[in-house]
C-alpha cells in the first residue's frame, strides 16, 4: 500500500483536495447554500482520483530521472517495484474516469478544467522540466487550478472570486518551489532537470524570483476581500500571514552570501516549511471569514 501511496503522491493529492475544498466552500456560500453536501464529496473525490492518476503518469515519464536523484530514487516506478505498464494503466484510467465523474456529478466545466489540469501537468510541464527553467512558471498554471475547480463545481462558472483563488495558489508556488529547487539543486543537475538554481547556481535569480512573488503575495491574498468574498478580519490575518511569508523569503536571501552548504540548505528548508504552513492557514482564514462570517 505504501508503494501506491507514493505512486499517487498522497501528500500532493491531499493539498489539491484541501485547496479544492476551499474553493467549493467559498463558492457554495456565495450561492447562499451549505457547502456540506454530496457535491463537496463528489468534487473532492473526483479531484483526488485525477490528481493521483496525474501523479502516476508523471512518475512514469520521470522514472529515469527519478532514479538519478537521491530524493526520488526509491519511488516505486524509479526503483522498479511498480512496472511501467501497470503505472500507466492506473494513471490513464484514474485521469479519464475521474474527469468523467466530475463532468457527470458536478458540471462539464469542472470536468474539463480538471482534465486540462492533468494534461498541463503531465503533458506540458513534466517534459519541459528537462528543456527550460520556464517549466516552473508554466507548471504553476495547472498547479493553481484546484481552488478554481472547487469554485466551478459549486457555482458552475468561472468568476472573479474563483480567479482570485487561482491567483493565490499561483503566486504562492514560486517561493515554495524555489526553496525545494535550491535544496536539491545537485540532484536536479545530475538528472538534467533545468531548475533555476541549476542554470543560475549563484542564487541571484532564485532569490529575485522568490522575493518578487512573496511581495506580490500580499496584495493577491487581499483580492478576495476587495471582491467581497472575505471580510476585514480575514484581510488583517492575510496581511500578517503574508508578511511572515515574506520575512522567511527575505531570510532565504542569505544564501547569496552563505558559504556553508548546510546553512544555505537550512535557509531554504525554513522557507519551505513556512510555505506549507502559510497556505492552509490562509485558506482557513478565508473560510472562517467567508461572506463576512467569523466562523463556519
Amino acid at each position: 500500500m505504501m508503494d501506491y501511496a507514493e505512486l499517487f503522491k498522497a501528500r500532493v493529492t491531499l493539498l489539491v483536495v484541501i485547496t479544492g475544498a476551499a474553493g467549493f466552500y467559498l463558492g457554495s456560500l456565495r450561492s447562499g447554500i451549505s457547502p456540506f453536501n454530496m457535491g463537496l464529496l463528489n468534487t473532492l473525490g473526483g479531484m483526488a482520483v485525477v490528481t493521483a492518476g496525474s501523479a502516476a503518469l508523471n512518475e512514469a515519464l520521470e522514472r529515469r530521472s527519478d532514479a538519478q536523484m537521491r530524493r526520488t530514487a526509491r519511488r516505486p516506478m524509479a526503483s522498479g517495484r511498480i512496472g511501467l505498464v501497470h503505472g500507466l494503466l492506473l494513471g490513464f484510467a484514474a485521469v479519464f474516469f475521474g474527469s468523467m465523474f466530475l463532468a457527470h456529478e458536478t458540471n462539464l466545466l469542472t470536468g474539463t478544467l480538471t482534465l486540462i489540469t492533468a494534461v498541463g501537468y503531465v503533458g506540458i510541464y513534466t517534459p519541459l522540466k528537462r528543456m527550460t527553467t520556464l517549466a516552473t512558471f508554466i507548471g504553476a498554471f495547472p498547479g493553481a487550478l484546484p481552488p478554481l475547480i472547487g469554485w466551478t463545481a459549486a457555482r458552475g462558472m468561472i468568476e472573479w472570486p474563483g480567479v482570485a483563488l487561482f491567483a493565490v495558489l499561483f503566486v504562492w508556488q514560486f517561493p515554495h518551489f524555489m526553496a525545494i529547487a535550491w535544496m536539491y539543486r545537485e540532484d536536479y543537475a545530475n538528472a538534467g532537470i533545468k531548475m533555476t538554481p541549476v542554470v543560475s547556481p549563484n542564487g541571484l535569480t532564485t532569490v529575485a524570483q522568490s522575493l518578487f512573488y512573496a511581495v506580490l503575495m500580499i496584495p493577491v491574498s487581499l483580492w478576495t476581500t476587495w471582491l467581497g468574498v472575505t471580510g476585514i478580519p480575514y484581510a488583517i490575518a492575510a496581511t500578517i500571514l503574508s508578511l511572515g511569508y515574506l520575512w522567511y523569503t527575505v531570510r532565504f536571501a542569505r544564501i547569496l552570501k552563505e558559504t556553508d552548504p548546510l546553512k544555505s540548505r537550512a535557509y531554504a528548508r525554513d522557507l519551505l516549511k513556512a510555505s506549507v504552513i502559510y497556505l492552509p492557514l490562509l485558506l482557513a482564514a478565508m473560510m472562517l471569514n467567508a461572506q463576512g462570517r467569523i466562523f463556519f
